[in-house]
């Protein structure tokens, strides 16, 4: 009869009064071994089509998976959640809206949305005061379960030195508001800051 391994982790070995099946014995071992290593995968796509009834995913179970470059951890809910920074994925601006610097993205963070860069219009005018201006949209793997606000930067103009940035959790869309009272923006209010943004998803 097989026994388990001492280190308790239900990993079960042949002894010398099992039957002399070498096939079966070492399946036994190999399959109570694998899963507690690092899987290997091309992709999360490739990952689910493996990872199937009875090698389904199981907590604690840990992957890596090379087309994205991230570690993934098993969750006893049923999720995957990335325990390395995935990478930074470029922000899909609206029409109208392109970089002004730092190469505007988000990237998930052990289950931290992180947002960077700093955008501007694409005809160099100025946001006018006391207006909404949605530049971006999220994808629904990375929206928020709420809206979130924050305090930003943006460039100086009418003694103006900060903004509103929204996040809408229905439609990822982001806008930006800047304070309303000043009537000229003739001096700046030319983009908008993101960085240091973080939310939880």
């Amino acid at each position: 009869m097989p026994k388990n391994d001492n280190y308790g982790q239900n990993v079960q070995y042949p002894t010398l009064g099992d039957s002399p099946n070498i096939e079966a014995n070492f399946q036994t071992l190999v399959n109570g071994i694998v899963p507690r290593c690092v899987l290997r995968f091309e992709n999360a796509a490739v990952r689910s089509t493996l990872l199937l009834g009875s090698y389904s995913p199981k907590p604690g179970m840990i992957t890596y998976l090379s087309g994205e470059d991230r570690y993934d951890a098993r969750m006893s809910d049923g999720t995957w959640q990335p325990i390395t920074p995935g990478p930074w994925k470029p922000l899909d601006l609206k029409s109208g809206y392109s970089v002004q610097s730092g190469s505007p993205g988000y990237r998930v963070v052990n289950g931290i949305v992180h947002l960077r860069g700093r955008i501007r219009r694409t005809n160099g005018g100025q946001f006018s005061t006391g207006t909404d201006w949605t530049f971006a949209t999220l994808p629904s793997s990375v929206r928020p379960e709420t809206a979130q606000y924050w305090v930003t930067p943006v460039e100086m103009g009418a003694g103006i030195y900060y903004g509103r940035t929204e996040l809408s959790p229905t439609t990822g869309e982001l806008m930006v508001v800047t304070p309303p009272g000043a009537s000229s923006t003739t001096n700046g209010l030319k983009w908008t800051g993101l960085d240091g943004i973080t939310y939880g998803i």
